[in-house]
Formats: structure tokens, C-alpha cells, sequence
């Protein structure tokens, strides 16, 4: 046996010596080369293994490949579902006529209930007709339609029935039954005007008819206890030369100046006529019969565009199911049979009284402010209609009023209370009321002129001078002269109570003709004394005395025509004491 190359050869011992000590490790180098084999099968082994597994990760590889090629498919069809979904719901939803609602429609009695069953009905019915290519929608049309006309033929026996108190008698409360009953259904009367307009149509008439009789003998029979009224007022129209009366009579009667305002008593109500002792002063009459007609009328208008007036149908949202459970079922259907107990009684027309329906709300006010000019038109059409008759007993009425010209006072507090209604039926925008009230506003300002012309015209005559030899000068006398000034005193202070501008000419250029006239008329009627002293003493007078009365009166009043008249007569009473001390003095150089 050789030894391995690289061992030094140093002697035979020492060869000996390794020779034996790889023998004696021999095993240890056999065991070493098992070792070795069996690592490099295992290695072998592990390759063949890596190999493997290599392999079958790039085709598990491929399958995750696949898998998410699918995945993203599988995402984008979901995507693609998820976005036609709401729009399928939708037209599902729009295509479908609930159990619930035809049942409603179909086997209940009209009520509260109907008024959100209505109302998703009518969407639904839009719904289809606007998805009229849809199959499914045409197949509903016939099925939609008979609900259409069942719930159009139901809600028109259903309003003639509202109707039905009115007719039955003159003292159902028309504001608790418009308000409380006829506006709750109103949007059943707004799908009826949308989706059945005949229908609709029928109805409003029915209304019209219904309303024009409730009014027109209301107000025949309250008029005609207010003309009974009017037949007891005895007070007649006299210059201020002639009138009757005492001297301590003759006095401003404030109660009277409150009849000019809408603020103040209240009105006369009919059965009080049935007194025969009652009496009331004719503007009093003629303000119950204005506030009680502004009252009806403004309220009926307002009712009328709130009612008849139906605005276009919002789209309401496509997804609103009618089993949600929290619709009301209160129903508030009419029960005719409880206006029997309120019908007239005859012999009872003198106690019909017609109720104060109240100024409108802001709510109205804003709804009939943005009315179109055509609606508008519309709305004042079927108001006129309803109210013409009423109209026109108003108009006869005032004409009888003033066919006989009252006093000029009473004629001015008419006047200014027919101003004060016509700025209140404006702010509540009722324009053929206001047209009215404006008409007769022009009919009493002539009368009151003719009136004031007769007033001084009577003192013209009294301070006129003879004008030819055989004429005769009209005797005045003291009391005569003193009791024109207090009636002079006590008109132009209730003028001025009665009137708020600075400037208004058909009052004032007819007070200044009468101030003319008067200071003529006290002129001329101490003219005839001689004694230029006595003369003048009896101007200061009554000067004095027409100064005291207004005095007395211009407290009351911040008016600059009171301070004015004030100061006119203040010069006057101070001319005259001038006139006084000159022709005292002249008297005294006279007798030096």
C-alpha cells in the first residue's frame, strides 16, 4: 500500500506508524464515505424534489392567474348589476299597483285614509303613462284606468256630499266646513282637476251653485233686517242755517266719529232689528254691512284660491311603499244627516246672522300673490259668480242710504270707513271686492260735496245784501248766528278727527269756503249796528265764542288745519278788539 502523496517519507518507522493509524481509522473513513453517498442521494433526491415543485408552483401559479381574471369578471358584472339596480327597482317599483292601494281604492269609503292612497296612486298613474313603451306599463293601462275612473266617480259623490250642508240650510258655519273639511281634501280635489277634469268641473259648479244660494240669502235677509234699522233712523240732512235742535245739543259725538274705522263696535247683528225699539245711526248700519261682506267675501276668495287653484303636481320619490303602515285611519267623511237639525225654521229669516269668516293668513296671502295673471282671472270669475247677487243688494242698499243725503258728518264718516275697508280688502288681495268698495268710495264723495255746497250756500244767502229796492235782507238774529258757529265748531273739528293727511283738498277747500262764508255772515250780521263800539264788541264776541269751541276741540288733534283755523279766527277776534279801543278813542276825541 502506497502512501498518499503529500506525506513527507520519513523513515520506515514513522511510515509504519501512519500506515497503522489510518488502518486503525479506516472504518471511521468508510463510514464517512457512506456519509457522503447518502448526502448526495439526498441531494439528487431534493433536486428531483425542487424540480418537481417548481413545476407544480408555475401551474398553481397559472390558476391563480386564471382565478383572478375570473375574479375581476365576477366584480365587473356585480359593479354592472349593482348600477341597474336602483333604476330596475325603480321601474319595478313604478310598474306595480299595490294590493293594499286598489283594495283601498276599491272597497273603502272616501276619508282621510284616501288622501295618502290618492296621492301614491296618482304618481304611479304618471309613472306608467310616462313608461308608456314599456310593456309591462301598457299591460297595467286597462287596470290603472278602472281604478282611475272608480276613485274619479267616488271622490265626485264625496264633494257633492260636502256640498250638501251648504245647501240645506243658511246657518251652517261655512268657515268651519271649508276650513276643517272641504281644504283637508283638497288634494283629492287637485288629482281630480289633474286627472279628471270634468269631473272637477261638476264639482266647482255643484260649489258655485251651492255658495252663491248660501250667500245670496244670507245677505237678502240680513240687509233686510238692517233696511228695518235704517227705516227708524230719523235723522235728515238740514243746512247749517236751519237745523233743529238746542243749543247745548250741539256738540261733537265721538262715539259716532269710531263708526269711520274698522276697529270699533262691533257690528249689528240681524236679530236685533226684530226690536222695534233698538235704533242704531245709519253709519253704524252701513259699517255692520260692510265688515260682514268684507269678512265673507275676502275669506270666500281666499278659500277659492286655496281650493280650486291647484297648484302642478310635484314628483314625488320613486321609491315610497304605500305598506308602510303609518297611514291614518281616522276617517272625516260628511254625515248628512246632521245638517237636519239646522235647517231654517220659517218665520225665523229675521234671525239669520251671517258669520264672520275672519281675515286671511299669510299662508293665503302668499299663494295668492304668486297666481298667475290667467289663474287670477280664473279665480275672480267664479268669485263673481258666487257673490254678484250679494253685490248687488250691497249697492241698492247704499243707494238708499243716500238717496236721501244724510248729514254731512255721517256722510264723511261713510266715506272714510269705505277708505279704511278698501286699503283692508287690498292687503288681504282681493281685487273684485276692492273694484266694488273703490266704485262706491267715487258714488259718496259727490253727495258729501253737494252736501258741503248746500251748507254754503244757506249761509251765502243769509249774508247777502239786499239787491234791488224791493228785496228783503234775511233777519238774523244773535242765537241764530251763535248756534252757526257752534255747528261750524263742532263739523270742522270732527273733519279734522276724521281726516289723517295734511293736505286733503275736497275736505279742506270746502271747510274754507264755509270759514268764508261764516265771517261774512258775522259781518253782515252786525252790519246794521250803528255804534261802531257796539259793532265791534259783538264781532269780538262771537269771535270769542267760535275761539273757545276750538279751543276746546284742538286738543284731540295734532292737525296743522286746526292750528291754522286757530289762528284765522285768533286774527279776526283781534281785529275786531283793535276795532274796539280805534273807535273808542274816536268816541272820546269826538266828545273833547
Amino acid at each position: 500500500m502506497e502512501l498518499p502523496s503529500g506525506y513527507p517519507d520519513n523513515g520506515t518507522e514513522e511510515h509504519e506508524n501512519t500506515r497503522f493509524s489510518y488502518r486503525a481509522r479506516a472504518k471511521d473513513f468508510v463510514d464517512l464515505h457512506d456519509q457522503v453517498q447518502t448526502s448526495v442521494n439526498l441531494l439528487d433526491s431534493l433536486e428531483s424534489f425542487l424540480s418537481t415543485f417548481q413545476r407544480d408552483l408555475s401551474s398553481v401559479s397559472g390558476q391563480i392567474s386564471e382565478l383572478q381574471v375570473r375574479s375581476k369578471d365576477i366584480d365587473n358584472r356585480l359593479k354592472n348589476r349593482r348600477r341597474i339596480e336602483k333604476p330596475l327597482s325603480s321601474l319595478i317599483s313604478d310598474l306595480i299597483i299595490p294590493p293594499a292601494l286598489a283594495t283601498t281604492i276599491l272597497d273603502t269609503e272616501v276619508g282621510e285614509l284616501w288622501i295618502p292612497v290618492i296621492a301614491d296612486f296618482e304618481r304611479r298613474l304618471d309613472m306608467l303613462r310616462a313608461r308608456s313603451r314599456v310593456k309591462a306599463a301598457r299591460d297595467l293601462g286597462d287596470v290603472v284606468e278602472g281604478l282611475r275612473i272608480v276613485a274619479a266617480a267616488k271622490l265626485r259623490a264625496f264633494f257633492f256630499a260636502l256640498s250638501q250642508p251648504i245647501k240645506n240650510s243658511v246657518t251652517t258655519n261655512m268657515q268651519v266646513l271649508q276650513s276643517s273639511v272641504f281644504l283637508k281634501y283638497g288634494a283629492l280635489f287637485g288629482f281630480l282637476k289633474r286627472q279628471a277634469e270634468p269631473v272637477a268641473k261638476q264639482i266647482r259648479e255643484s260649489y258655485i251653485v251651492a255658495a252663491r244660494t248660501y250667500y245670496e240669502t244670507s245677505f237678502r235677509r240680513y240687509i233686510r233686517s238692517l233696511g228695518w234699522l235704517r227705516a227708524r233712523v230719523s235723522e235728515k240732512f238740514e243746512n247749517i242755517a236751519t237745523m233743529s235742535g238746542e243749543s247745548d245739543d250741539i256738540c261733537i259725538d265721538h262715539e259716532r266719529l269710531t263708526y269711520a274705522k274698522i276697529e270699533g263696535p262691533s257690528v249689528v247683528l240681524a236679530y236685533q232689528a226684530d226690536d222695534k225699539a233698538h235704533k242704531e245711526p245709519l253709519e253704524a248700519i252701513l259699517r255692520s254691512l260692510f265688515l260682514v261682506l268684507m269678512d265673507n267675501a275676502t275669506a270666500e276668495y281666499s278659500f277659492l284660491a286655496s281650493f280650486f287653484s291647484v297648484e302642478p303636481l310635484e314628483p314625488p320619490p320613486s321609491t315610497r311603499g304605500l305598506e308602510s303602515g303609518r297611514i291614518s285611519t281616522a276617517l272625516l267623511s260628511p254625515d248628512c244627516s246632521v245638517v237636519d237639525d239646522k235647517k231654517s225654521v220659517a218665520g225665523s229669516e229675521a234671525r239669520t246672522y251671517v258669520p264672520n269668516i275672519g281675515a286671511v293668513g299669510p299662508t293665503r296671502l302668499a299663494r295668492l300673490a304668486t297666481m298667475e295673471k290667467a289663474e287670477r282671472t280664473d279665480l275672480d270669475n267664479i268669485w263673481k259668480k258666487i257673490f254678484d247677487p250679494v253685490l248687488e243688494y250691497t249697492k241698492t242698499f247704499l243707494g238708499s242710504v243716500i238717496e236721501s243725503p244724510p248729514p254731512a258728518t255721517p256722510l264723511l264718516i261713510m266715506t272714510r270707513l269705505t277708505e279704511a275697508v278698501t286699503t283692508e280688502v287690498q292687503k288681504r288681495q282681493c281685487p273684485p271686492l276692492e273694484t266694488l268698495f273703490f266704485s262706491m268710495r267715487l258714488q259718496l264723495w259727490p253727495v258729501y260735496q253737494n252736501v258741503m255746497s248746500e251748507h254754503c250756500e244757506a249761509l251765502k244767502k243769509l249774508a247777502e245784501r239786499p239787491s234791488g229796492y224791493f228785496s228783503k235782507a234775511p233777519v238774523t238774529t244773535d242765537t241764530m248766528v251763535l248756534n252757526i258757529c257752534k255747528r261750524y265748531i263742532v263739523m270742522f273739528e270732527s273733519f279734522v278727527l276724521l281726516t289723517e293727511q295734511v293736505e286733503e283738498t275736497m275736505i279742506f277747500s270746502n271747510l274754507f269756503r264755509l270759514q268764508q262764508e261764516l265771517n261774512k255772515l258775522i259781518l253782515r250780521h252786525t252790519e246794521p249796528i250803528t255804534d261802531q263800539v257796539t259793532k265791534a264788541t259783538k264781532q269780538s264776541s262771537i269771535y270769542e265764542v267760535l275761539l273757545q269751541g276750538l279751543i276746546k276741540g284742538t286738543h284731540l288733534t295734532s292737525h296743522p288745519k286746526a292750528q291754522s283755523e286757530l289762528s284765522y279766527w285768533t286774527e279776526k277776534e283781534e281785529d275786531a278788539r283793535r276795532n274796539i279801543i280805534s273807535a273808542g278813542q274816536r268816541r272820546q276825541t269826538t266828545r273833547q
